[in-house]
C-alpha cells in the first residue's frame, strides 16, 4: 500500500491577495463613492479608489490559489448562519494623519458579526490570521498615499461636513486581487434567522 503525500502550498509573493468586506447598497454606495472620488481628484490619492466603498472584515491576506475554494466554502456556510442587520454611518474621522474615513455609528452589530466571522474562520479556515488590532469598522475615503500637504485643508473641510446614513447588511463579499486590481469573486447572502 503506497502512502499518499500531501503537499502544503505556502503563499509566495506571487500568491493572490484576498479580502472579505461588506458593501453598502444604493444610495449609500454612490454617496460614499462620490466622496472617495472627490478626495482622489483633489489630492491625487489613489489607494482608496482601488476598491468600492466597503467595510473590511478580513483585511488583505496573501494565500495560495488553493485557499480560495476553502474560503468560499467557509463563507457560504457562515452566511447561512447569520441574519441581516443594520449599519449606521455618521460623520468623518481620521486614523493618524493619513487615513480619512466615514465613521460607523453604533458599531456593536457589525463588531459582533466580525467576531462571529473570525471565530468561524478559526475553525474552518485557520489560514486566516488572528487579528491583533481592535476592529474599528469604517469606510475609507483616503489612505496612505494621501499627500501630507493636503491633510490640513481636508481636515478642516471634512470637520465642517456632516454625513449620515443607515443601510442593511444582507451579504458579505469576497474579493481577489488579480495583480492589477481588486475583483469581486463572490457575494454570500446572509440567510440565518
Amino acid at each position: 500500500m503506497s502512502e499518499e503525500l500531501t503537499t502544503v502550498r505556502r503563499p509566495t509573493a506571487q500568491s493572490p491577495l484576498f479580502l472579505v468586506a461588506v458593501l453598502p447598497p444604493e444610495p449609500v454606495f454612490s454617496a460614499v463613492w462620490a466622496l472617495k472620488q472627490e478626495v482622489h481628484q483633489r489630492t491625487g490619492s489613489r489607494n482608496a479608489v482601488r476598491l468600492p466603498p466597503h467595510i473590511t472584515l478580513i483585511p488583505p491576506l496573501r494565500q495560495s490559489a488553493t485557499f480560495e475554494a476553502a474560503l468560499r466554502s467557509a463563507l457560504a456556510d457562515f452566511a447561512q448562519t447569520q441574519p441581516s442587520f443594520d449599519v449606521g454611518l455618521r460623520s468623518f474621522r481620521w486614523f493618524g494623519s493619513r487615513t480619512l474615513f466615514v465613521q460607523v455609528a453604533q458599531p456593536e452589530a457589525i463588531q459582533a458579526f466580525h467576531a462571529a466571522l473570525l471565530k468561524w474562520c478559526a475553525e474552518y479556515v485557520p489560514q486566516v490570521p488572528h487579528e491583533t488590532r481592535p476592529f474599528t469598522p469604517h469606510m475609507t475615503l483616503a489612505t496612505r498615499d494621501l499627500p501630507a500637504a493636503d491633510v490640513p485643508e481636508l481636515r478642516q473641510d471634512f470637520a465642517a461636513r456632516h454625513y449620515e446614513a443607515t443601510f442593511p447588511v444582507t451579504s458579505l463579499v469576497l474579493f481577489r486581487h488579480d495583480g492589477q486590481q481588486w475583483r469581486q469573486v463572490q457575494e454570500f447572502l446572509l440567510t440565518g434567522e
